[in-house]
């Protein structure tokens, strides 16, 4: 790890460097030398005098920094006196640059300051063709060409190179940089900034700088370079409003301070633009209270409010530069910086040193604020000041120490001293807090009495004014270096001493901080609560107490760590959260309890109960970043390489808010989304172009019906940025746990479970939530479909007809002993038309299918470019025909039709010009999920009896229909054994492809020719029912699937069309007739409630969308049992709903008792097989 240093300033303009391989604070060597403010960059320091001029230290290092300068001395041949530097009037210059263009004779160069010198003289580069023979000579035809060491014929002009070298001989020390121009110096500068040396991926690339005036302008330092450390010029950049403070990031952030307390931006940053393009203005983080400073990293930027709190940015990044929201952290800081590695470094309102720990990449905000311990003198002693006496009067004056403006104005304070006549400063008496010594020493001082208490004392003498300019700066530096620190005297000569006259204070206005950082008032507050800690109602003078020498601890001003290489593991020694003494202002308290907390700690210091631990943190951001790639759908449609990052804030009360940011750029544009997590509706992987893709929903995107999808390198990524996006959701939801038994399921066509947990808006009949809000999560495992009902039971059946039941009291570490497999069929078809020539041949008509399409005909899909379904399936067989194809097939596997598309059939007849049969190949998946397999019978449905909630039957009837299309009852099935014991066979006639079970043990079914069947007399006591009725289906139409609720019945016929069933009546369950409802569905759910769900064919208005989404039928109710629209919810993919298990029905309000007996007694209802009122 290199060494690097930490720097800061005192508030009497000293600049001190601590090292990470030390433990020690050092002072600058220059003694005379007061800066405001000091910058620091990768081996450099800016800094700003108290003269107004800027001030470069640049670290030693092994390599010096040198600079060639170069110049090209120019001949043209005659031929009198062959070569000459006599030239033509066109040519260019006899000594000029490599154009031509720039004169630049060897006595024009000059050192740019006094921090250069020549290393030599000028000489000749040899370095061209052999030195004996050429000189250093170029030869060309004429100016310009190209230059060669060989000499021809035709020669007519020559150069040579001059090179002289000049080093830099500043390092280590403080160089002043001078004004570009002597005669318009540059307007006084009251902040720097430096920054930018990571906007490029080249190493050792050189910083910007930034500064601000007076006047708050903002400029630019140009010409910046590895070998030219101090630039070349200053170039003024316009802003809207005055600029107080501004901070520069190592990348491309800035950010700026408003003098009215708002904060400003800059955007367009980049090598190609260092001085932005725009700027955007926010407002300050605090309500009603302005901005005091503002510190920016790469990717984070950290505020101090007036109030002294704390403040980070969320969602910050060069793409997003303006972040998303403030997040208010612990501590009382005046001042924060952003070092390297995002670190943070502060000056507390006590004056003191701080760090912050436990910042890390993920988690940038960090866990809360230690001292820095670092020693100072030639004792042992710490700089950070965590003793009670510290904090004896800052009750009163932390509350009122404000940062004093750097002015030109003279001192008020004349010179008096009557025991020397020598000039000094005039003697001030110190009584109680109010009073502001000069000098403190930090040595405990014997008791002085005083008449008054120090109460009475603090109310009668007034606070002295203490002006912070740089003449009165300047005299403190000449006084202490001409004068050795006096000693103090003894307490009876001290009570001796008359008090000088003390200057009045003047009132300060508002809660108004002026901008500066030399606050000598509040450096005396903090030494004279010191004094006044040790020995109250003391009196001294400023020539008596100890001058401002090596064994006084600063006290700090300005901090700056943008040099300072340390991370959150970082062995460093003035780092340690346990180090000397505890926590000097307990950070998150007031001023009170930070006093209060101290003397607490005092009184148990010998019990040795002192906590060394850390401030808490009450707020918090984690952040995980990564990069993916992204489905820009918008024309050019492509993948393109993104960088995200998830970013989530902890609050109080443990509450937390996460936000997803995608960042791209588009035409070198930087740009970004956002995705808010609390509106995140589903998180659902799909499949697109062999990537590891999912796509991410939100109810604007599910109204627009395009969701965000982005793809991962592997399947682990994606797994693990679903588990991370999903537990977000969830937790900031309140959903934990298996789903509950109320719960909606559904499943996609990739076979990925869904589940979203109900609530009573969801079934309201009025203010229904709307589809496109439910939050979907997924479940682990793989199913074809799933049903469930309202006790909690859930079965589902894979693409191969294993039957599984879901497990709820499996613990979570067991898990992952279930594994589960599936299987299921790829399919392509192959397509043929006939010709008289060659008979049937792959050459079809230009307006026939593609030869090699999918069933429908509409996407080419060859046996070579077709994939399993995801990544995760992986093949298992060959292709190979499939003669099992619905109308039947040939020996060959053909089946024949009129032309594309009809139907088709297994026998050729005399007017079937095409034909086509059917390829198909095994593949399979294998993962581990909360699945139980139920043996040994393949199903192809199932459906369970919806119940409500609080209903309680000995066994559940669960009826089944097998892949060969017999009918099943599963025995034994209860709420502790959802599995059952055993298979019941029911008679059949014929197969069955649907069955459905409802209310009152009502049996619905279809055979595989389209015939509705009943069956009566089931019971539970008779599970298995006595027969079969025949139902007619609707006029000229095929049914194929059916949900049977509490008293309605729903069925969906073989042209998506679905129908509602008239005439259900406790006497008659067959009903009497079927009613069209709708089109475009493709799967029907009827719940407990008598509740219609579908999965829709698409969505009007959004023909590209994939088939399959989630629609709720809106209006349904006892008097009408139809419903009246559609609620579209989110789309595309989705193969199975089942809303068998959502009982949970809206709370109704009590309705008045009727008066007198009803005209006719009502026979009570069958719900369930119990009787319940109406």
């Amino acid at each position: 790890m290199p060494i690097t240093l930490l720097w800061a300033v005192d508030v009497y303009g000293r600049v001190y460097s601590l090292s990470t391989a030390g433990q020690r604070w050092v002072r600058a060597d220059d003694a005379l030398l007061e800066l405001k403010r000091v910058t620091a960059g990768k081996g450099r320091c800016w800094g700003i005098g108290c003269d107004h001029h800027v001030y470069l230290n640049m670290m030693p290092s092994e390599t010096s920094i040198r600079y060639r300068e170069e110049t090209y001395e120019n001949q043209r041949w005659n031929p009198v006196d062959s070569f000459t530097d006599t030239l033509l009037p066109t040519d260019r210059w006899p000594w000029s640059d490599v154009t031509g263009m720039n004169p630049q004779p060897l006595h024009g160069f000059e050192l740019p300051t006094r921090s250069w010198d020549w290393e030599g003289d000028w000489y000749v580069d040899q370095s061209c063709g052999e030195p004996s023979q050429t000189g250093g000579w170029e030869y060309a035809v004429d100016f310009p060409a190209n230059f060669t060491p060989d000499k021809k014929w035709n020669s007519c002009v020559r150069r040579r190179r001059w090179i002289r070298y000049r080093r830099y001989t500043a390092q280590g020390t403080w160089a002043k940089i001078p004004h570009d121009d002597p005669r318009k110096p540059l307007l006084p500068l009251c902040d720097i900034s430096c920054g930018g040396w990571e906007m490029s991926d080249q190493s050792g690339r050189y910083p910007y700088l930034w500064g601000v005036s007076q006047q708050g302008e903002v400029w630019f330092r140009e010409g910046i370079h590895p070998r030219v450390p101090e630039g070349s010029g200053w170039e003024e950049v316009e802003v809207p409003k005055e600029v107080a403070q501004l901070s520069a990031g190592p990348g491309d952030l800035l950010w700026a301070l408003l003098w009215d307390g708002n904060l400003l931006v800059r955007t367009g940053l980049s090598l190609d633009c260092p001085t932005g393009a725009s700027w955007v203005e926010l407002e300050s983080p605090g309500k009603e209270i302005e901005a005091l400073h503002v510190a920016v990293g790469v990717s984070v930027v950290w505020v101090v409010t007036k109030d002294y709190k704390v403040w980070f940015r969320r969602g910050v990044n060069s793409h997003n530069p303006c972040g998303s929201g403030w997040i208010s952290i612990g501590g009382e800081m005046m001042v924060v910086d952003v070092g390297l590695n995002e670190q943070v470094w502060a000056v507390g309102e006590d004056r003191g040193l701080y760090f912050r720990m436990g910042v890390t990449p993920s988690e940038p905000s960090g866990s809360g604020w230690i001292p820095v311990s670092g020693q100072w003198g030639n004792s042992k002693e710490v700089t950070a000041r965590g003793k009670a006496c510290e904090f004896a009067d800052r009750r009163a004056e932390a509350s009122k120490s404000s940062l004093l403006s750097c002015t030109d104005c003279d001192s008020e304070c004349g010179p008096a001293d009557a025991q020397s006549g020598t000039k000094d400063f005039p003697v001030l008496q110190a009584a109680a807090s109010s009073i502001v010594p000069l000098g403190g020493n930090d040595s405990p001082a014997a008791p002085l009495q005083t008449e008054a208490p120090p109460s009475a004392l603090q109310q009668q003498a007034p606070k002295p004014f203490i002006p912070a300019s740089d003449s009165f700066i300047n005299s403190l530096v000449s006084d202490r270096d001409k004068t050795s620190a006096p000693q103090l005297p003894a307490a009876e000569d001290v009570r001796e001493l008359s008090p000088a006259p003390i200057l009045p204070t003047p009132e300060t206005t508002g809660h108004s901080v002026p901008w500066m950082n030399v606050d000598l008032e509040g450096a005396e507050a903090a030494r004279s609560a010191q004094a006044a800690g040790r020995s109250p109602g003391a009196t001294r003078t400023l020539e008596a107490s100890r001058g401002v020498g090596d064994e006084d601890a600063p006290v700090w001003s300005w901090i700056s760590g943008g040099g300072c290489d340390v991370d959150a593991s970082s062995p460093i020694s003035w780092l340690s959260p346990t180090g000397t003494g505890p926590l000097s202002s307990s950070l998150s308290l007031t001023p009170v309890q930070s006093a209060a907390w101290s003397e607490q700690q005092q009184q148990h210091e010998s019990r040795g109960e002192i906590s060394k631990k850390p401030l808490e943190r009450s707020h918090s951001v984690w952040v995980r970043k990564g990069a993916l790639r992204w489905w820009r759908d918008w024309k050019p449609q492509r993948w393109v390489d993104v960088a995200v990052a998830l970013e989530q804030s902890t609050k109080c009360g443990g509450r937390k808010d996460s936000i997803f940011f995608v960042y791209y750029t588009q035409y070198d544009e930087k740009r970004y989304l956002e995705v808010f997590i609390h509106e995140v509706t589903a998180l659902v992987p799909v499949f697109m172009d062999c990537h590891y893709a999912f796509a991410v929903y939100t109810t604007l995107r599910t109204q627009q019906r395009s969701p965000l999808v982005l793809a991962a390198q592997t399947q682990k990524d994606m797994n693990d940025w679903l588990s991370l996006l999903s537990d977000c959701c969830c937790e900031g939801r309140g959903i934990n746990g298996p789903p509950s038994a109320q719960a909606l399921w559904s499943t996609t066509s990739k076979g990925d479970i869904m589940v979203h947990e109900p609530s009573f808006s969801l079934e309201a009949a009025a203010h229904t939530m709307s589809c496109d809000l439910m939050f979907w999560r997924q479940v682990p495992g793989h199913l074809r479909c799933v049903e469930s009902n309202g006790l909690g039971l859930v079965w589902g059946i894979g693409w191969d007809g294993t039957a599984w039941v879901f497990s709820r009291r499996i613990p979570e570490d067991a898990v992952e002993r279930h594994q589960q497999t599936d299987v299921r069929s790829v399919h392509v078809y192959e397509n043929q038309r006939w010709n008289p020539m060659t008979g049937y041949t792959d050459k079809g008509l230009p307006t026939d299918r593609p030869m090699w399409s999918d069933e429908a005909g509409l996407q080419e899909c060859t046996k070579g470019n077709t994939h399993p379904p995801s990544p995760q399936w992986s093949w298992v067989s060959q292709w190979a025909v499939d003669s099992n194809v619905p109308g039947g097939t040939d020996q060959e596997g053909w089946q024949y039709a009129a032309d594309f598309p009809t139907t088709f059939h297994g026998h050729k007849a005399m007017k079937d010009f095409v034909r086509r049969r059917r390829w198909t190949r095994r593949c399979t998946i294998t993962l581990r999920g909360p699945w139980q397999r139920v043996p040994p019978i393949c199903l192809s449905d199932i459906s369970l009896m919806p119940c409500l909630a609080h209903s309680s039957m000995e066994q559940v009837p669960v009826w089944a229909l097998s892949d060969k299309g017999d009918v099943l009852c599963r025995l034994g099935v209860t709420a502790q054994n959802a599995a059952g014991s055993s298979w019941l066979h029911v008679g059949t006639d014929q197969p069955f492809k649907s069955i459905s079970i409802g209310g009152a043990n009502q049996v619905w079914a279809i055979a595989k020719d389209g015939e509705v069947f009943y069956r009566g007399s089931v019971s539970p006591q008779n599970p298995a029912g006595e027969c079969w009725y025949h139902i007619p289906c609707p006029p000229r139409q095929t049914l194929r699937q059916l949900s049977v609720g509490r008293t309605s019945v729903f069925a969906v016929d073989d042209n998506s069309n679905l129908w509602f069933r008239q005439g259900l009546t406790p006497s008659y369950p067959q009903g009497s007739a079927w009613e069209l409802i709708s089109t475009n569905v493709t799967k029907v759910s009827v719940g407990p409630l008598d509740q219609v769900w579908i999965i829709a064919e698409g969505v009007p208005g959004f023909p590209a969308e994939t088939p399959g989404a989630v629609c709720h039928r809106l209006g349904v109710g006892p008097m009408q049992p139809r419903g009246q629209s559609w609620d579209y919810g989110i789309g595309g993919g989705w193969e199975h709903i089942s809303v068998r298990g959502n009982s949970a029905e809206a709370p109704r309000d009590p309705h008045p008792a009727p008066v007198g007996a009803p005209r006719s007694p009502l026979p009570p209802a069958q719900v369930n097989g119990s009787a319940v009122a109406r």
